[in-house]
């Protein structure tokens, strides 16, 4: 088992991040030098780059977009590189994906931390909470938590660009964590990891909701030239209709997002069960009520599976008895939404002995990271209804 250096920000398993002037390297420092900032290198068989290419462009986009070299600081947009690769280093720590770890370790270690100053240290300690919040236990995430944002001087982009990060970070952890389990490769167990808890099923007994945002969105009279290109390429998506407002903020962001959405979030009405059974999963472990609504609302299959799933774990086990190509989803999806660190080949095997092929279950277990980041999305951006 590798080290751990718990000195410095050139750790990556640590809290928040130093602004100690002494060089301290990280563990991997050749992670930082990658040609691949999405799957960062982990090689793929030609099948696979042929079959997935598409949508594996769009996502290196996005990672370019979230996480570029340098980005400059402004008055409406105060994220800096240092916060955003902060930011990406604790939540690739909640997910244990060594791999994403090592990455996000190896960029942040030369970056310029911010001073030393009370108001800095609360800044970071804000974010990190926040981040940490998100991504291991979404529920927690409520208007006292945007606030406190609010009063470390985030603005409206910055917590619209924020969330997205974050998002997208689980939705990176996850695709790893299936193309490492096609490959065979092992997992390795990290100290420290906890795997993250089902939303309380109270959440889903008081009726079905709708979303709300708790932020202003960008208005179409007042969007620039690439936000209005951004909004009008997203908001006829279902998945998007109600987010992408907001989102505009930061355009960029918003139009790889949707492109994502396009290829993997059909219309629930056009959605095949299978598809619907991932949204519906994905969304009662994150808590995101509007989403799972939806999906309730969508599905076509065995009536009683929604109800199974309102009532928590045991409930969803005995419906899973007697519907073994659903119980080989739910496995899979379960796992890699509540530890990706923990994906491995053993979770795969199921789908190829209910006749699934590799490209339909890489799909399906992609679709399942993107709906959490669109949970995420949901979960810190508005409320429900």
């Amino acid at each position: 088992m590798e080290q751990r250096r718990i000195s410095g920000k050139g750790h990556w398993y640590h809290e928040t991040q130093s602004s100690r002037s002494d060089a301290v390297l990280p563990l991997v420092p050749e992670a930082a030098f990658l040609q691949d900032r999405f799957l960062l290198d982990l090689a793929l068989s030609v099948e696979q780059r042929t079959t997935e290419a598409d949508w594996l462009c769009v996502a290196r986009n996005a990672a370019e977009c979230l996480l570029p070299e340098s980005t400059p600081v402004t008055r409406l947009n105060t994220l800096s590189c240092y916060d955003r690769l902060s930011t990406a280093l604790t939540v690739a720590q909640v997910y244990g994906v060594q791999r994403l770890c090592n990455h996000y370790a190896a960029r942040l270690a030369p970056q310029p931390g911010p001073d030393s100053s009370r108001e800095s240290n609360r800044r970071l300690t804000q974010i990190t909470q926040y981040a940490r919040q998100l991504a291991s236990q979404p529920t927690l995430i409520d208007d006292n938590s945007r606030q406190q944002l609010d009063e470390v001087a985030l603005s409206i982009n910055d917590i619209v660009t924020f969330n997205q990060l974050i998002g997208f970070i689980g939705f990176q952890a996850r695709v790893i964590a299936v193309f490492q389990a096609l490959q065979g490769l092992p997992v390795r167990w990290l100290p420290g990891l906890d795997m993250q808890q089902d939303a309380s099923a109270e959440l889903f007994l008081e009726g079905d909701k709708s979303w709300q945002p708790a932020l202003p969105a960008v208005e179409q009279r007042y969007a620039n030239s690439q936000q209005s290109e951004a909004l009008n390429f997203s908001e006829p998506q279902q998945a998007l209709q109600e987010l992408s407002g907001l989102l505009a903020s930061d355009a960029s962001a918003l139009h790889a997002l949707s492109q994502l959405t396009r290829l993997f979030c059909l219309p629930t009405a056009q959605a095949d069960d299978d598809t619907i059974l991932v949204g519906l999963l994905t969304a009662r472990i994150n808590g995101s009520v509007s989403c799972f609504t939806d999906f309730a609302l969508a599905w076509r299959g065995e009536s009683h599976l929604p109800e199974a799933m309102r009532n928590g774990e045991r409930a969803l086990q005995a419906w899973c008895h007697n519907h073994p190509r659903e119980r080989a989803i739910i496995q899979a999806v379960r796992v890699l939404t509540r530890s990706p660190g923990s994906f491995s080949a053993a979770q795969l095997q199921p789908f190829y002995e209910q006749g699934f092929n590799e490209h339909d279950v890489v799909k399906l277990l992609v679709s399942s990271g993107l709906y959490g980041w669109l949970n995420r999305l949901k979960i810190g951006l508005g409320n429900p209804s």
